[in-house]
């Protein structure tokens, strides 16, 4: 049986495989298509995704996987991989580099390997992590803030649309008047800015397990808390998230009227 390194370092390898197809396609010609939720998708998207396949069933024909783009292949296996080839299509589509790779390895319902790559935001940024092993970004370990105090907190909010017409709306607004400074980094980035200890606090809303699975992994193998709005734990039916440092989330879930 391969061990959780084993596991990374394929997703690791996979990611890259992935990065080439994304990097052949950027800021060339391919046609959009429009998926039944009216999100986009490209033939990178798709070919990525298979480019990230290929790596994993190749090292583990025995797992399964759960594609943003190819479906669910015998999901029903002990280990399977959650893999949303380009996370910000969108941004991807329109040329700016707010985009990513993400790859996460579940084991019977818990997850336990996460990749998160930005090939083309800043040089390149990937963080990567598996349960036990601490987390890392570009290669040099990472761990969240020490922040204590809300009003020395930094905050991020990310697709906020379904908040934003809910009774919750107004204790976002308190909340945001509580920290110290809040920004809207949104996607990959503000996990990656938690998880190295850039800001403190996480709140988001529509999004799904394809988007945060590695991530999740990443961010508690950094030393952060990371949950559902409602305090449930990340799973497959995500659709929201509260993450901190841990050292903040308490006061900020009391304004927000969330469970402890």
């Amino acid at each position: 049986m391969a061990s959780t390194q084993q596991f990374l370092a394929r997703a690791v390898d996979a990611a890259r495989a992935a990065e080439d197809v994304i990097r052949h396609y950027y800021h060339g010609e391919f046609e959009v298509s429009d998926k039944a939720d009216d999100s986009p998708v490209t033939v990178a998207d798709v070919e990525s995704e298979r480019a990230i396949k290929s790596v994993l069933a190749a090292a583990f024909p025995e797992h399964g996987f759960y594609g943003e783009e190819l479906g669910r292949e015998s999901a029903d296996a002990d280990y399977v991989w959650l893999i949303d080839p380009i996370d910000g299509t969108k941004s991807f589509v329109r040329g700016y580099p707010f985009f990513s790779t993400q790859i996460a390895l579940m084991h019977r319902g818990e997850l336990v390997v996460g990749v998160s790559n930005a090939p083309m935001f800043n040089g390149g940024e990937m963080a990567a992590a598996a349960r036990g092993e601490g987390a890392t970004l570009n290669g040099e370990p990472i761990r969240v803030s020490e922040v204590d105090r809300l009003d020395r907190a930094t905050l991020s909010l990310g697709n906020i649309g379904t908040l934003a017409g809910s009774d919750r709306w107004s204790s976002v607004g308190e909340l945001l008047r509580a920290v110290h400074r809040h920004r809207g980094y949104g996607d990959f980035y503000h996990y990656h800015l938690l998880a190295a200890g850039r800001i403190d606090l996480i709140v988001e809303s529509d999004l799904n397990i394809l988007d945060i699975a590695a991530l999740t992994v990443i961010l508690r193998e950094a030393g952060g808390e990371i949950s559902q709005l409602d305090g449930d734990q990340i799973g497959l039916e995500t659709t929201s998230v509260f993450a901190s440092n841990g050292r903040v989330g308490e006061a900020a879930r009391r304004i927000l009227g969330l469970p402890g």
